[in-house]
């Protein structure tokens, strides 16, 4: 039987291969740009397969995420980047390196410590390797030394805001920005609505009918400087939400992927039941809709637990 090793040294000479002349048209024309989005794609359906535990489904998607991996190197190999080798390199010196407690004589000896000695020891990392792009370079002056020291240095503005947000946050935390107790966050939350409260009592009373969104197509709109100090305002309570669930050891973006799904579930069950009388949602009044939305809750509550 074949070892780990021999199996990913095939699949790498797979992706040469499909790669080379005689290869893959699809897979030739590829470009780092181009496989961006499908990066990503993987990624999300990897975090599908996790929440279902579907176990087998989560074998595939799992490949399909080293793929990527694969075809990045390989690309990057053509141009005379790096290889995979590379990769591997650094990721095995970098398991080494940010576990001393582990690997040398730090000690270590509950989560948060093994967090705090990883934050401190990536900042260390990213002051030397900036410092020798610099002497690269031939400049003294480097990069800018608030980005050096910055313990938020590294956290992609890229990535999807609930995760940005996660991130940032627990970076601050690490080195002690942080509440004391989780009253204090929902204290804040508590603050942050009641700010966006008053902005909302600023709005034009014909900008908002009755059960309607107070921007929508075809209706009044709110002042733009109104409007931003609005989305200023909705925006801290996202955060505060998202530091709730970072106090709690929560992913903020599993718990909001649930919630849509769960959203989507319940919605559809009140579609069925209106389609069965010939309607749609559009044609139910709103009372009808909350009896049927508080129906279809029941009913999921009555289903055998996954």
């Amino acid at each position: 039987m074949p070892t780990t090793g021999e199996r990913f040294e095939r699949a790498v000479e797979i992706m040469a291969r499909l790669r080379a002349p005689g290869g893959c048209p699809w897979d030739r024309e590829q470009t780092f740009d181009t496989i961006k989005p499908y990066t990503l794609e993987e990624t999300y359906e990897v975090l599908e397969a996790i929440d279902n535990r579907d176990w087998p489904e989560l074998t595939g998607e799992l490949g399909d995420l080293l793929l990527q991996v694969l075809f990045y190197s390989q690309m990057a190999r053509e141009e005379g980047h790096f290889s995979v080798d590379d990769v591997l390199d650094r990721l095995a010196n970098k398991l080494v390196d940010r576990h001393p407690h582990v690997f040398g004589d730090v000690q270590a000896e509950t989560p948060a410590e093994v967090l705090r000695n990883w934050e401190t020891l990536k900042a260390q990392e990213k002051d030397k390797e900036k410092k020798q792009r610099a002497d690269a370079a031939g400049s003294k002056q480097g990069d800018k030394a608030e980005e050096v020291q910055s313990v938020l240095a590294g956290v992609s503005s890229k990535m999807p805001a609930l995760l940005e947000a996660h991130k940032l946050s627990s970076r601050a935390a690490n080195i002690g920005f942080d509440w004391p107790e989780i009253e204090g966050i929902f204290a804040k939350l508590s603050e942050e609505t009641a700010e966006l409260r008053a902005e909302l009592a600023s709005v034009p009373e014909a900008a908002s009918p009755a059960g309607r969104g107070i921007a929508g197509s075809g209706r009044p709109r709110i002042p733009a400087e109104l409007r931003e100090r609005i989305e200023d305002e909705v925006g801290d309570m996202f955060f505060v939400l998202v530091n709730i669930a970072r106090y709690l050891s929560l992913d903020p973006e599993s718990a909001l992927r649930k919630a849509n799904r769960k959203f989507k579930r319940r919605f559809q069950w009140m579609e069925e039941q209106l389609r069965t009388e010939g309607r749609g949602p559009a044609q139910a009044s709103a009372e009808e809709l909350e009896k049927l939305w508080q129906q279809s809750k029941q009913e999921e509550n009555r289903q055998p637990a996954k």
